[in-house]
């Protein structure tokens, strides 16, 4: 049995070594997915999440013993390879004399990333979302074609493409990360693959039914059916990467300028305060010597006031409560695009407010819109107050001057 004296950083490094030796003892050029690389990748996963989880020594090294192992049972049959690689795991955990215990958690690691995964405790939850780490990656779409290419090979059917983007597409549809770390960090991208291969499809749904479209149309009442059809066409194959580009734009230019106002604002604040420092540190104090100046002192004094006050009050921020309910979600009437709707939220309720948003396609959008129409508004109100606030300072200014002039010249 394991003592508590035994390191399991030696443990883990005898575990990597075994594992790279088994892969340059059973080369096979037909595994071109389930190989080192991936292994690898997935060990590296692993330990991504499983350092944002502080797992302590022990739980740290079954994670890292399963990772390393999931897919070794691949070689000896395809099949059943998560079975296979617990029993290579088993196996080997044994010989280094481990506890049942530990042997029994990595074990079940490795099973648990059977398709559907069934992950029942945090370690399993790791161990899944490491194995299709990839899916919310820039890697994706090369290591499924990978995928395709090894199907074919190791159980010598081929797959058309677009039989295997349609399989693919299900799978990411169905696929969700178990751990909250992956889901945040990979949904937003994963989604991005999902929508490319949707695009890809409706292309290949576009141009069939064209082709189709095309077939001459001898009975007059087929034509109000194909103009149906082709709006429906023209509907769904929206471009979703415009619309997209499109709240990114509208957003970013409300934010420059929202920063522009903001700018405008600390200008007005800035020259109106030297102002008043002057007026309140010399000129005041000569008004008994000048008393025909009171009047334009005290005007100019008032203006620059005003101006600093509507200064303020065009950037100074209003912020909401800070909580949503179940039912702002259900009913989809929360923005948590903005940090003023959910500050006060915890980020496990958070987070899962966010999830429901990205699996809704109404709901994502319509937060988009929501978002768009919200910086418009504090935009226009923000804008409007500027103004005012340039208007008083700029007639006060030429008001104030004329005064300073016409008190002179009385005097």
């Amino acid at each position: 049995m394991m003592t508590p004296d035994t390191s399991y950083n030696t443990l883990a490094e005898e575990v990597q070594q075994y594992v790279l030796d088994f892969f340059r003892d059973h080369a096979n050029e037909k595994i071109v997915y389930h190989d080192l690389a991936h292994t690898q990748a997935v060990v590296a996963a692993a330990i991504q999440i499983a350092n944002h989880y502080s797992l302590n020594d022990h739980d740290f090294f079954i994670a890292l013993t399963a990772a390393w192992f999931h897919d070794l049972g691949y070689f000896t049959n395809a099949s059943s390879h998560e079975e296979e690689g617990a029993a290579l795991a088993a196996e080997y955990l044994q010989n280094k004399n481990i506890d049942e215990a530990t042997i029994l958690a990595v074990k079940n690691c490795i099973l648990a990333t059977k398709m559907p995964q069934q992950p029942h405790n945090l370690l399993e939850e790791i161990i899944c979302d490491a194995d299709l780490f990839h899916l919310g990656t820039d890697e994706f779409a090369e290591r499924n074609k990978l995928m395709r290419r090894e199907y074919a090979g190791v159980f010598e059917k081929e797959i058309p493409k677009e039989e295997w983007r349609i399989k693919t597409i299900k799978l990411l549809e169905s696929h969700h990360y178990h751990t909250d770390y992956c889901r945040l960090l990979l949904n937003e991208k994963k989604q991005e693959n999902l929508d490319k291969l949707k695009r890809k499809e409706e292309k290949k749904t576009q141009e069939k039914n064209e082709e189709t479209l095309k077939l001459p149309i001898t009975e007059s009442d087929d034509e109000p059916k194909a103009k149906e059809a082709k709006e429906k066409q023209k509907k769904e194959s929206r471009p979703e990467r415009g619309i997209e580009t499109m709240f990114r734009i509208s957003s970013g230019n409300h934010q420059k300028l929202s920063d522009q106002a903001d700018s405008k604002s600390h200008i007005l604040i800035t020259v109106n305060s030297i102002i008043i420092s002057v007026l309140l540190s010399i000129l005041l104090k000569s008004l008994d010597q000048y008393p025909q100046l009171r009047i334009p002192a005290y005007l100019l004094l008032f203006v620059n006031l005003i101006t600093i006050i509507l200064a303020i009050l065009a950037t100074r921020p209003t912020i909401p409560g800070g909580t949503f309910t179940q039912n702002d979600l259900d009913e989809k009437k929360v923005n948590l695009l903005f940090f003023g709707n959910f500050y006060r939220m915890s980020l496990q309720d958070y987070a899962s407010g966010m999830i429901q948003m990205m699996n809704d396609r109404e709901f994502l959008y319509g937060s988009l819109i929501r978002d768009v129409y919200s910086q418009g508004v504090v935009l226009g109100r923000k804008y409007r107050m500027l103004r005012a606030a340039y208007n008083v300072f700029m007639f006060g200014l030429i008001i104030s001057v004329i005064a300073f002039v016409v008190a002179s010249v009385v005097s």
